[in-house]
């Protein structure tokens, strides 16, 4: 019995078995998505792809470079020539292949003794004045205690020859005259590798490019890029001037040249441009030495009150024109005779105090100048035993400039009126 109940319940399970195993159900729907698992091994890189195609254009800009006068010279050819005979593009010239530098209006003979022009690195100055030498190191040449490194040109004003005179004598000079003496400075560096020379330029010599920037730019569409033009006085006095602010300082009874630049600012002069005066391009000395007028206007065109009432007696007669009296040769570049109250550069302080006899008071810090002119320059320049007028005293001088550019008719009030107050009758 318990046999034939064993077979049935077998065959039904194996038939259970073979159903289950042969018929498969649906795919459940998918679990959450596991935590990820630790990075594998970074492969080797591949082998570069071709080149994509070349992308858009940017925006790109090369600045102006320095490309000197002779460029600018290619289109401004007269503007050029003119320049060339100015002395700013000959106040610092180097010395190439050992051979004596060229300039306009004067001729170097050589370097100081015992040197040769292959010794010789840079020329200061060399136009019209004088002549300072630089040596292969960079450094001014001063020489010992006894030397004379400087050569001074003839001055026919001051019936002076040329001649060698000291510069610094016993000094080590290291030549730091490139911000007004070159262009494209830079304080950085030394030019050409010298330890003496301090900062570094594009080119020696005041050139076009000092004042109107650098002109590749230009030179290459001079329509698109245009030249600085900047007629403001400030541009001059970079140059042209020290610390207004501080006084006028004299040495050996003359201002030297490198304190004489602020002289304009005392008057009333001060507010106007240079270029209403100058030529940046032409300079003073080209025009005289052609005897054309040195300046772009004259004093009458302002002054023409001082022009028309001004009969000068004797001074008209010996054609005495307006700066030998108010622009007395006050400083000095080269020489000059203090003795006789005469430098070789002109000063722009103009006006002249009539009260006043001498230009230069002792301070603790030195001789300083007045900022007005007293009679001693304005008037004794000529009037002293050497010069052309006669010697006259501090009070006929003092007389004659009170009431000398006043119209007739107000002399005729200031001469009735006491004399305090004929005192602050100025010269114009």
């Amino acid at each position: 019995m318990e046999r034939r109940l064993l077979l049935p319940l077998m065959l039904v399970l194996l038939l259970a078995v073979v159903g289950c195993t042969a018929t498969e159900g649906p795919t459940g729907p998918a679990g959450p998505e596991g935590p990820q698992g630790p990075p594998g091994p970074q492969g080797r890189d591949g082998a570069a792809g071709p080149a994509g195609p070349a992308g858009v254009d940017g925006v790109s800009f090369v600045p102006s470079e320095y490309v000197g006068s002779e460029a600018c010279g290619q289109c401004h050819e007269d503007t050029y020539a003119v320049f060339m005979d100015s002395g700013h593009p000959h106040n610092l010239t180097k010395v190439e292949n050992g051979e004596t530098p060229a300039y306009p209006f004067t001729q170097l003979e050589g370097p100081p003794d015992g040197y040769t022009w292959d010794d010789i690195s840079y020329v200061i100055g060399g136009y019209y004045w004088r002549a300072n030498f630089v040596d292969q190191d960079g450094f001014v040449i001063t020489g010992d205690q006894d030397a004379t490194t400087q050569f001074n040109f003839a001055n026919d004003d001051l019936d002076l020859g040329e001649e060698w005179v000291a510069f610094h004598a016993g000094e080590e000079q290291a030549f730091d005259c490139g911000a007004c003496h070159s262009t494209g400075y830079s304080a950085d560096g030394n030019q050409d590798g010298m330890p003496g020379m301090i900062g570094t330029f594009a080119f020696a010599g005041v050139q076009c490019e000092a004042c109107h920037g650098p002109g590749s730019l230009h030179v290459n569409n001079p329509h698109s890029f245009k030249l600085q033009i900047d007629r403001d006085s400030e541009a001059c006095l970079a140059c042209h001037t020290t610390d207004r602010t501080e006084p006028i300082f004299g040495t050996d009874g003359l201002i030297s040249h490198e304190d004489a630049n602020q002289d304009l600012f005392p008057g009333k002069h001060a507010v106007m441009d240079c270029v209403l005066c100058h030529d940046p391009h032409s300079g003073v000395v080209q025009l005289q030495e052609t005897d054309e007028q040195p300046t772009r206007t004259q004093c009458e065109s302002c002054h023409f009150t001082e022009a028309k009432y001004d009969d000068g007696g004797v001074h008209d007669r010996i054609r005495v024109d307006c700066v030998s009296c108010h622009m007395p040769q006050l400083i000095k570049n080269a020489a000059g005779i203090p003795e006789q109250f005469t430098g070789d550069l002109r000063t722009h302080q103009v006006a002249i105090d009539p009260d006043l006899m001498q230009q230069f008071t002792d301070t603790d810090d030195g001789s300083v100048s007045a900022p007005q002119l007293a009679l001693d320059f304005a008037c004794r320049h000529c009037h002293n035993p050497e010069g052309i007028g006669p010697e006259v005293s501090d009070e006929e001088l003092q007389e004659a400039a009170r009431g000398y550019h006043n119209p007739p008719e107000v002399e005729e009030v200031l001469q009735e009126a006491p004399a305090e107050e004929t005192t602050d009758a100025g010269s114009g």
